[in-house]
């Protein structure tokens, strides 16, 4: 038996069934580098999907910095500690007024969760707005507002308190959370959004989309809610967040695994209006949120983006990408759509009018056997998602495409 085979079938008895494993041919990852992954044999992967590690695999310096700061201390936030306000300065000195109130939490789940308590505690409401095909997190209360759980295999639908409205194709789709919001009117809490929902298949907003959905939900009473866990901190190359692309502000702002670039961490940054509708007596309280290491480890991850310009580098690296992608539309019919922005970027695969799911995930199986490992987003897993971390650079995307075409080709 080899030892891959060894390994899976430890796994199936330790680990539930239902954690699934990539690729058809498993891989044994041993090591990290930047952009690099490499398996037990030593060979070298480009990671073109992992966006957790946002600036890059065991990045020295913030692998330096976790280091440091577990040597020294690490504990919760019920003590002063001039870290968390460090960072939590830092952090909402790149967001626009009036967001400057934070809290720390584990991960995006756990952000997602308090979002949603802050905007009931703020509106004295519960009715909430979300899009088809959304994904939120794992949490019982999120896989209620995660669509794509919850009407997939094994969920059980939406319940009553939660609407779903459909991906807009135009501005004009607005007008259906429109009339959603005008139905549930004082019973409406907010609305839920990945600013370009990456699970739905990488989609960017139509202009003008946003604003008047903000704009309706705000004159109900409700909050509008950012995740922004998939697209924060530069990687649509334009903005540093997503949001700012549409020219909103919302009310709440949720952010997840890749600002402690992979280490678990996870934020919620809100107005003080909110935070003191929040503040209602029941002490709000997260063993390791806002620890000492995660937020060494945090505050580094946002210098580096800084430092090392890495939003301008996604600007220009994404061009570059999309670029060539669309080269690669006119001459394969297969493609039937190249979208996204900076580092964000989808490639729509399709048969006539049918998703070409099934040939999706064997350009995946391909590119993985050609040592670039991409994977597939969408409601039918027919879009190839491309989202790697940060130092991506214009070689990669050159080696991307060029095996892509390959792989299509075949």
């Amino acid at each position: 038996m080899t030892r891959i085979k060894k390994l899976i079938e430890r796994r199936d008895g330790l680990l539930g069934r239902n954690l699934s494993i990539a690729y058809e041919k498993p891989l044994h990852i041993v090591r990290g580098s930047m952009q690099y992954l490499y398996d037990d044999a030593g060979r070298r992967y480009l990671d073109a999907y992992n966006n957790v590690a946002h600036v890059g695999h065991c990045h020295p310096k913030v692998v330096a910095a976790g280091c440091q700061q577990m040597e020294l201390l690490n504990t919760n936030t019920r003590y002063l500690s001039e870290l968390v306000l460090e960072y939590a300065e830092r952090l909402t000195a790149t967001l626009p007024e009036p967001l400057r109130v934070c809290f720390f939490v584990n991960s995006g789940s756990e952000a997602n969760e308090l979002a949603i308590r802050l905007a009931r505690a703020h509106t004295k409401a519960r009715e909430l707005i979300v899009l088809e095909h959304a994904y939120h997190g794992n949490t019982t209360t999120l896989i209620d507002v995660s669509p794509y759980k919850h009407d997939g295999p094994g969920g059980q639908g939406a319940p009553s308190w939660v609407h779903k409205s459909p991906l807009p194709k135009s501005k004009e789709d607005a007008e259906y959370v429109v009339d959603l919001v005008r139905k549930l009117s004082s019973k409406l809490c907010g609305f839920i959004a990945e600013s370009m929902p990456s699970v739905a298949g990488q989609i960017i907003f139509p202009d003008g989309y946003l604003a008047s959905v903000y704009e309706a939900v705000r004159d109900a009473g409700g909050v509008c809610i950012a995740d922004e866990v998939q697209t924060g901190y530069g990687r649509i190359g334009t903005h540093f967040w997503a949001f700012e692309k549409y020219g909103v502000v919302p009310d709440i702002v949720v952010l997840g695994k890749p600002i402690g670039n992979g280490h678990p961490i996870g934020a919620v940054i809100t107005t003080r209006a909110i935070a003191e509708s929040f503040a209602n007596g029941m002490e709000f309280f997260s063993t390791c949120g806002g620890n000492n290491v995660s937020c060494a480890i945090g505050l580094k991850v946002l210098e580096v983006v800084q430092e090392e310009n890495l939003q301008a580098h996604a600007f220009e690296v994404g061009e570059r990408l999309l670029g060539g992608l669309r080269e690669l539309q006119q001459r394969h019919e297969i493609i039937r759509d190249v979208r996204g922005s900076g580092l964000f970027i989808g490639v729509e695969l399709m048969r006539e009018s049918r998703p070409a799911s099934s040939e999706a995930a064997r350009v995946v199986n391909q590119m993985r056997e050609r040592g670039i490992l991409l994977g597939t987003d969408g409601p039918h897993h027919n879009v190839l998602k491309i989202r790697p971390p940060m130092p991506f650079s214009e070689k990669n995307a050159n080696e991307l495409i060029s095996a892509l075409d390959l792989s299509l080709a075949r």
